[in-house]
């Protein structure tokens, strides 16, 4: 009888949960895609690269959202059985609290180790697949398509304006600004141009123009009229090679053990290693919610006039609960200590919402219409 019940319970939150992620991951997939269409009208990314790089994103979107979904679940699917009386039924024959929360509890450690190794592989691995394909895509000079009228930005110190862009590739009015050494701006104009795929890389080639250096230690300024000048751009891809990797780009190694040799990885210490620690205490999120969702449905008596201020309240604690993971983890980059209690706040909800769960293994009698059911134990 009590396998039946578990298996009951189970089945409907894994359709309430499989269609709230479905729903969740489509209007999350929609607003990013998006978001890329603008890399395929300004740089002639295909259809098939845009399909590409919405699915790296795909692990990210689902550690974000199956938890969630896994919360909505409970909540959508104990309601039900409470409205319909039939955690009613299933106390008198007996149920204890912890016996009705056996799936939930089970649905939610499984989630928790699909986080566990969204978050611990998966995510890392994509996201940093996903940022060096943008990188390349960009850094593409072959495939880049050059808007007329407007500047165009490869990085954040290389622009190219041109004022018209013929059919067969040339370049009308060219203005190029290169800041990619501080101490020297570069700033070079021609009357036309064009750029030309060669065996070390892209390569722009300037007529009819001018070149002008601003040594800044000095402020001496340094001017050149050419007939014919040109250099490569690869070395803009190349210095994207070496770019400082993004927390989520990091396994849990690298956020937990930053190189002591990086000037960027010493300043940024405190922040990867409170996200390594935001990291380790993820999977503990799915079970903590579910735990929530049960305690404020299944604690205390039943209700005949309904649940939603029990349902308002779990909605409350479970948002205070992410909202306080993400304020710790900012705090904690801030100050060290803070990262205990990174993991108080994903402990606590489990060990106190069981602790409430098990203390009323025997229940009261529950008062229906007026009359008294006894509750079991």
């Amino acid at each position: 009888m009590a396998d039946t019940l578990n298996r009951y319970i189970l089945r409907q939150l894994l359709l309430v949960t499989i269609f709230v992620t479905f729903a969740l991951t489509l209007a999350i997939w929609l607003t990013q895609s998006l978001r890329l269409i603008r890399l395929v009208v300004n740089h002639g990314m295909s259809f098939g690269t845009l399909l590409e790089l919405t699915l790296l994103l795909l692990p990210a979107f689902m550690l974000i959202i199956l938890p969630i979904a896994l919360f909505l679940a409970v909540l959508n699917t104990y309601n039900r059985l409470l409205s319909d009386r039939e955690i009613v039924v299933m106390r008198v024959a007996g149920r204890s609290n912890i016996g009705l929360a056996k799936s939930a509890l089970g649905l939610g450690i499984m989630i928790g180790a699909i986080v566990l190794v969204l978050s611990f592989y998966l995510v890392p691995a994509s996201f940093r697949k996903f940022k060096d394909s943008e990188i390349a895509i960009r850094n593409d000079f072959s495939a880049v398509l050059i808007q007329e009228g407007r500047f165009n930005s490869f990085g954040t110190k290389f622009t190219i304006y041109v004022r018209r862009r013929e059919k067969n590739g040339e370049l009308r009015g060219i203005l190029v600004q290169d800041n990619r050494k501080p101490e020297k701006s570069v700033t070079m104009m021609a009357e036309r141009g064009a750029i030309l795929p060669s065996d070390t890389g892209p390569r722009i080639v300037l007529l009819n123009g001018n070149r002008m250096e601003i040594e800044r230690k000095y402020g001496r300024l340094s001017y050149l009229s050419f007939d014919r000048y040109s250099f490569e751009l690869g070395a803009l891809t190349r210095a994207e090679d070496k770019r400082w990797r993004q927390p989520a780009e990091r396994s849990l190694v690298q956020l937990l053990s930053p190189d002591k040799n990086s000037a960027n990885d010493r300043y940024y210490y405190n922040k990867l290693v409170a996200e390594g620690h935001s990291r380790l205490v993820s999977p503990l999120y799915p079970i903590g919610l579910v735990i929530v969702a049960l305690v404020c449905l299944l604690y205390g008596e039943f209700d005949k006039r309904g649940q939603l201020k029990r349902i308002i309240l779990a909605i409350a604690l479970a948002a205070a609960i992410q909202g306080a993971a993400i304020g710790l983890t900012n705090f904690a980059a801030k100050v060290p200590w803070a990262i205990a209690l990174i993991y108080v706040n994903a402990i606590s909800p489990i060990l106190i919402g069981l602790f409430l769960l098990i203390r009323e293994k025997r229940r009261r009698p529950i008062m229906i219409s007026g009359t008294q059911a006894d509750a079991g134990t």
